[in-house]
């Protein structure tokens, strides 16, 4: 599918990414849900792929208006159990950035390609967002906007790095009864993330924090009842 006409939910999309590019402002501020604190002077540098596409049957509407926020997914992977940094959890496609990576948006892509299979030819970066710290793999984290513009078969290309690639609605992850708090309690310390429930798996921690994120920022929001706690699926 050839990129959407101007005026669409994409052009919403590419100029609040490129605001906040400029802007220079953090994307998450995280407060109080880490377990541990970053060292920049030891941190790695990794890109992952937000990747928005137009849902499978869905039909978006007359060719001048483009298809909707409604009309759109997300692609995620599920990471495996037996890695040691975030086993199980939900994850958009990405990595650590590769000294042959030509940027961010290029280590994202080879990321993406390993992890899901995606044919990168089909993905136009729609632009970066501003580096988030992710203290408990000492990690700074680009997120890489994208736009599924020539959709590919994706699955879990490596059992040992992902137990599944699914595709999420964007409607259902801003649907309020979708949405729930997140908690861990470990060692008397108790954190709190977003947390979307989907029918794949709960996402939460740094990839909700994101998706929360953006969802503020581009005016998406539909308000929730954050008081709605569930343990953090570790």
């Amino acid at each position: 599918m050839p990129s959407p006409p101007v005026g669409t939910v994409y052009d919403h999309l590419a100029a609040w990414v490129s605001a906040k590019a400029a802007s220079g402002s953090a994307l998450v501020r995280p407060g109080g849900w880490q377990f541990a604190a970053l060292d920049p002077a030891r941190s790695r540098r990794a890109a992952v792929l937000v990747l928005f596409g137009v849902r499978d049957g869905v039909n978006p509407g007359p060719a001048a208006n483009g298809p909707g926020r409604d009309d759109l997914d997300i692609l995620f992977l599920m990471r495996a159990a037996s890695l040691s940094n975030h086993p199980g959890q939900v994850a958009f496609p990405g990595g650590a950035i590769d000294p042959g990576d030509a940027d961010e948006g290029a280590a994202a892509l080879r990321e993406a390609h390993e992890e899901t299979g995606l044919d990168p030819a089909g993905v136009e970066i729609v632009g970066m967002l501003p580096e988030v710290g992710l203290p408990v793999s000492n990690f700074l984290v680009t997120p890489v906007v994208a736009w599924w513009t020539e959709q590919s078969p994706v699955h879990a290309v490596d059992a040992a790095e992902s137990e599944a690639v699914f595709r999420c609605p964007v409607a259902l992850l801003l649907d309020p009864a979708h949405r729930r708090t997140a908690v861990v309690r470990r060692n008397g310390f108790v954190s709190r993330t977003p947390a979307f429930i989907t029918p794949d798996a709960v996402i939460w921690g740094f990839t909700a924090l994101l998706l929360d994120a953006m969802f503020d920022g581009l005016g998406w929001t539909v308000p929730w009842d954050r008081s709605q706690e569930i343990p953090a699926p570790l």
